[in-house]
């Protein structure tokens, strides 16, 4: 046989986009077009509706960056179209092939009832199936005139990023509004070529099966009439159906297809956008369902559902309804699909408590996973937290994006710090926007890597990022590939139903230890100083507003504790930690909004710390330590005089001079406390940290060297920092100043001033403190670089051979060394407060209140010893998707504390989030809790979410070894309980009058729910 591959390729692409496509509807008619273009945000209903709308032609721009144009739609059905499948069709003008990020609209009936949304993929509205003709079609469309902020592809900076810099000219050209028939026949036939064309090119050139459809697609060619290709449709699928209905192979793979429609809570697009678009597609999502009973959609992200119950009736109604009929699938059990490094762990549990909390409220439907597709890495206590919410599998796709290695399991067990284990799928589709096509469907079964041991793997389908979601093309395609020779078989059902098999079929899955770290994206760690600023001094004003009012609720009997703002402040700081908000990948609209909200919650949070404190009552002026250590060191009174206390953990202490500790020194450029003697040099770094205590000089080379790197990474500027980012550098080295600018007893403080590039500047005030060998540099940072990354060294003199760096609940160790391609990609990686090196005998600790990337390498000295370098990223400055990243004013501080144990560095990481607090007056209440016991740390104290009165205690084992100690409480106790991360009762626990005797294996979290004897007259 003659190859004529090419001819009958080229003919079938030819006839089918020109002739067949063309030919989907078979006529229309034009609607009666007027618009109203709104003024400023985005208005109800009820205001577009009563607005005065003036004609509006096709082919007329519409739609400035970021606006909202209402247009009106009116027109008849012909009777002629009697019987027919007829819809309204609609082009606002859409560019490329991505709804996210672009014009998209709402379509409303005159009462207000949202019906269905237009995007680039998704034009129809369903007007009737049949018609009975003469119908009057009557619609308000809410458009909006989103900027497609990816046109240039991400490689060209751009204003249109906030509305206060993108301008006002017309951004779109309307194209078509119609009411038209939609030929049923050549629908499915346009799906049957798509999928056997697609399927055909990815079969091998040897297999039988890929010629087979090519002749069949060449005689369904000479079947179709050009001149009246519906009249011709059906023929043509005749001819199809034999090689559409071979069943496929007995061993071919399965995939499980679960809708889907990832929607960022923010990213290109603000978070008051975010909220139209979930109506959008919600709206398309519930009509899928309604055309559709096979048709299952997992949706995640409580956040959202909020919004739609909140803002949308309508739709929230017809949520409720594909919920009840098992199509609509709560997935997830978080308030949103957070960024998986950078969030607190009590912020990762509040996320799965109030997430799974929402889900069972209104729907009655417990989760059973955590469903997180598009983190940008995953720490190493996720499997805990997830098991401790009740969830039973973890799902993740972006490791997909590994720059260096690639993932070597599909499904698996992933074991967290402490040892739990949860069963994990990671589908080898490569995409959670999947749309079953060819290419997908091949590259799923080639990826796949358990072959042999496992046959299933789950694809998420449906338009997403910007939201959009399964369409009834990918339905369709779906339910071809049921079942086809050549193709894996597609079957559409809930995710739960996807683990169970998987699990059944794989219990002995291989094991994979530790965080699932993404080598990409690694500068999502820094991006956005400000935002992650924020976000970490909201996590921790929480923990103190909660703790104080928990106090005052036991002792003061007049104090109600704030359950409802406290829900509604976490809430808000839940929120931002979506995975395009705190990482600081989001344009600046989004984060000039967050800066904002923090600042208000920050200050909201500040007022309920103060009412607690001072429902305490009268008395002299205290200190009020929120960490889980007792404390002893220097504080400010209100006049501005040091003063050295002491205070037990999660309790107070009068401000009043406890002891005198060898006092401090502060002469030329050396501070000196009887603990560390430091010496700055000329040039504004630390040129030597001696430990007097060990006896040892602590840094291998300058310490506090600040090096400005040029930062261009190969693509996603805000996401990314590539490794040549190291080979181009500047030393910070001309310091314009150093001088002492306190030299008090308690108290001794260099400051250090410097110019650099574009106008930049830093100013360090470098600080030691009688009692405490931890060294403080409180840096203020105006920032006017371009395309630079600043990091902060400290080489120190140990042979370290791996860091320690907290996480969440716990700590992970990483080589120091790059032995392998792994180790290799490690080059930027995460840590909350603190990290730690040490050799046998010696450590020292890095600790920050602000920063999270940082790396960690070593080098060997010519009198061949070690230095192993911890470096602080501190600021970089990205340009696209914000132009302006992290211009201007920054202010944090990081500290070197010699001689430090993991104990030393957890209790100064807690320090130094949560300085001590100086109150005018109070009570003296004991501290709810305390606890006896090394390596048992307290993280959360709060009253019960029921408003039982209940206490409730989170707590750790903070060292990683074994930990067993007492919990005493500062009430009465009636009784204890272990409880998940939801509050909900899991055992009694022991108690021995007001104590809670605890064993806690390595980083083991529990939860203890306190029954409390009334203690109030």
């Amino acid at each position: 046989m003659h190859d004529e591959r090419r001819r009958i390729e080229e003919r079938v692409e030819r006839v089918h986009t020109q002739r067949i496509k063309p030919a989907l509807y078979a006529a229309s008619v034009p609607f009666e077009v007027e618009a109203w273009q709104a003024a400023g945000e985005p208005v109800p209903f009820e205001e577009a509706a009563a607005a005065s709308y003036t004609p509006f032609a096709m082919d007329t721009p519409w739609g400035p960056p970021w606006g909202t144009t209402w247009f009106r739609m009116r027109g008849e059905v012909p009777a002629v179209w009697a019987g027919r499948r007829v819809e309204a069709v609609i082009d606002l003008g859409f560019v490329g092939g991505w709804p996210g990020n672009q014009a998209e609209a709402l379509v409303h009936l005159t009462d207000g009832t949202p019906l269905k949304a237009v995007n680039p993929l998704n034009q129809y509205v369903p007007i009737g199936n049949p018609v009975s003709g003469g119908e009057t079609v009557d619609y308000l469309v809410e458009a909006a005139s989103n900027p497609d902020i990816l046109a240039d592809d991400f490689s060209k900076i751009t204003p249109l990023g906030d509305i206060l810099t993108a301008g006002d000219k017309p951004l779109y050209v309307f194209r078509r509004a119609d009411i038209a028939v939609l030929d049923e026949e050549v629908f499915h036939l346009d799906l049957d070529l798509q999928v056997l064309r697609e399927l055909m090119v990815h079969l091998g050139e040897h297999e039988p099966r890929r010629h087979e459809i090519l002749h069949a697609l060449d005689r369904a060619m000479d079947a179709v009439d050009l001149d009246d290709v519906s009249g011709s449709a059906t023929a043509v699928r005749e001819v199809l159906t034999p090689v559409l209905a071979k069943p496929a192979h007995a061993s071919a793979h399965t995939i499980s297809g679960v809708g889907h429609a990832h929607i960022d809570s923010a990213w290109l697009w603000p978070i008051r956008e975010t909220k139209r678009k979930t109506s959008r597609t919600f709206s398309n999502v519930t009509a899928l369902a309604d055309e559709y009973e096979d048709f299952v959609f997992a949706c995640s992200q409580a956040q959202q559902y909020e919004w739609v119950r909140d803002n949308y009736p309508h739709v929230w109604e017809r949520i409720k309804k594909s919920v009840e009929k098992g199509q609509w699938v709560p997935v997830g059990g978080m308030w949103v699909e957070s960024d998986g490094n950078l969030p607190g762990g009590e912020a990762i549990a509040r996320q799965l408590i109030h997430g799974k909390r929402f889900f069972m409220e209104h729907f009655g439907v417990e989760t059973k996973g955590v469903w997180l597709p598009d983190s940008f890495g995953y720490n190493a206590s996720y499997p805990q937290l997830a098991k401790l919410a009740g969830n039973e599998w973890f799902l993740t796709q972006k490791i997909s994006w590994n720059q260096t290695n690639k993932f070597p399991h599909h499904t698996f067990w992933w074991e967290g710090i402490d040892g739990t284990r949860i069963f994990t799928h990671f589908p080898p589709v490569d995409t959670y926007n999947a749309r079953f096509s060819g290419a997908e469907m091949d590259r799923a079964v080639r990826n796949y890597r358990e072959k042999g041991a496992g046959t299933r793997s789950l694809a998420p389908f449906g338009w997403g990022d910007g939201g959009g979601g399964p369409t009834r093309e990918i339905m369709e395609r779906a339910r071809r590939l049921a079942d086809l020779e050549g193709s894996p078989k597609v079957v559409v059902e809930h995710p739960d139903e996807f683990f169970a098999k998987a699990r059944a079929e794989y219990e002995d899955a291989p094991v994979w230890n530790g965080e699932l770290y993404l080598e990409l994206h690694r500068a999502t760690y820094t991006s956005q100083a400000r935002t992650k600023q924020g976000n970490r001094r909201c996590e921790h004003l929480l923990r103190e507003a909660e703790l104080w009012a928990t106090t005052a609720a036991l002792h003061a009997p007049e104090y109600t504790y704030p359950h409802e703002k406290l829900d509604r402040l976490w809430k808000t700081v839940l929120l931002h930690q979506f995975h395009d908000i705190l990482p600081g990948s989001s344009i600046a609209w989004v984060h000039r909004e967050a800066e904002a909200e923090y600042a208000r919650v920050a200050k909201e949070l500040e007022e309920l710390t103060r009412e607690a404190v001072a429902a305490l009552g009268g008395g002299d002026a205290r200190v009020f330590n929120t960490s889980p250590r007792d404390r002893a060191e220097v504080v400010r009174t209100p006049g501005g005089s040091p003063v050295y206390v002491k205070a037990p953990a999660n309790g107070s202490a009068p401000l009043t001079p406890a002891g005198l500790p060898h006092p401090v020194t502060a002469s030329g450029r050396v501070l000196d406390n009887g603990l560390v003697r430091v010496e700055v040099a000329e040039d504004g770094t630390l040129a030597s940290v001696r430990d007097l205590r060990a006896d040892r000089e602590v840094l291998g080379d300058k310490g506090n060297l600040l090096r400005l790197h040029t930062d261009l990474p190969n693509y996603w500027d805000a996401w990314d920092v590539d490794k040549h980012y190291r080979n181009r550098y500047t030393d910070l080295l001309d310091a314009e100043s150093v001088t002492v600018v306190e030299a008090d007893p308690l108290l001794g403080a260099i400051r250090v001033e410097r110019s650099f590039g574009k106008g930049s500047r830093i100013t360090q005030t470098i600080t030691l403190r009688a009692g405490s060998p931890r060294i403080d540099f409180e840096t203020d940072i105006d920032w006017h670089e371009a395309e630079k990354f600043l990091k902060a060294a400290f080489p120190v003199d140990v042979r370290a051979p791996h860091s320690s760096a907290e996480i969440q609940f716990g700590h992970i160790q990483r080589p120091t060394h790059t032995n392998t391609s792994w180790e290799a990609a490690r080059f930027e990686v995460s840590g909350h407060r603190w990290v730690h090196i040490a050799e046998p005998g010696y450590g020292v600790a890095v600790i920050n209140d602000s920063t999270y990337g940082h790396d960690v390498s070593r080098t060997v000295r010519e009198d061949g010893g070690t230095t192993t370098t911890v470096r602080l990223s501190l600021v970089r400055a990205p340009r696209i998707p914000d132009p302006e990243a992290d211009q201007g004013r920054h202010r944090l501080t990081y500290a070197l504390l010699p001689g430090a144990s993991i104990d030393d560095a957890v209790a100064e990481g807690y320090a130094l989030n949560l300085p001590l607090r100086v109150a005018d007056a109070a009570g003296a209440p004991e501290p709810v809790v305390s606890v006896t016991g090394e390596g048992v740390t307290v993280e959360a104290v709060k009253l019960a979410d029921d408003a039982s009165g209940d206490v409730v205690v989170r707590l750790y084992e903070s060292r990683g070894g074994r930990a067993r100690g007492v919990l005493h409480t500062g009430f009465p106790l009636a009784g204890a309980q272990l409880a998940d991360l939801l509050e909900r009762p899991l055992a009694e626990a022991a108690t021995e009058g007001n104590g809670v005797p605890v064993t806690l294996r390595p980083f083991e979290v529990q939860t203890l729910r306190l029954a409390v004897l009334p203690i109030k007259n």
